[in-house]
């Protein structure tokens, strides 16, 4: 071998190596994604389980119990008939979950929601 072909055997393998490292790079950034995506997943779950814990022992202690609609006044004087259906979606909201349109069922990350609250204080 002369002197040429070992150079270029050299930077042959510099390019190679080159690609290697930008796919693990690649590699390591998708596994990075995967991995917080699991820590979402299981925060969900934990909460998912802990609502269905709650919610089954409700359940258990309301057999007996008709369940009815409640009345609230609005602003404007005027009662409001808000039944299960909106105590649900506040309490879900107070779990941690968004219940606007936009978000509805995934986690609140940053505090409170102004399209939430909005939904939830509607006149």
């Amino acid at each position: 071998m002369d002197k040429k072909e070992i150079f270029e055997s050299v930077s042959n393998m510099e390019t190679q190596i080159g690609h290697l490292y930008q796919q693990l790079g690649e590699l390591k950034q998708h596994l990075a994604e995967i991995l917080e995506e699991n820590h979402y997943l299981k925060l969900e779950n934990e909460h998912l389980r802990r609502r269905l814990d709650v919610t089954t022992d409700k359940e258990k202690n309301n057999e007996k119990v008709k369940k009815g609609t409640t009345t609230r006044v609005s602003a404007q004087g005027r009662t409001l008939d808000i039944g299960e259906g909106y105590d649900n979606l506040a309490r879900l909201y107070q779990e941690g979950f968004h219940i606007c349109n936009l978000h509805f069922g995934s986690l609140r990350k940053e505090g409170d929601c102004l399209f939430c609250l909005s939904f939830l204080n509607k006149k």
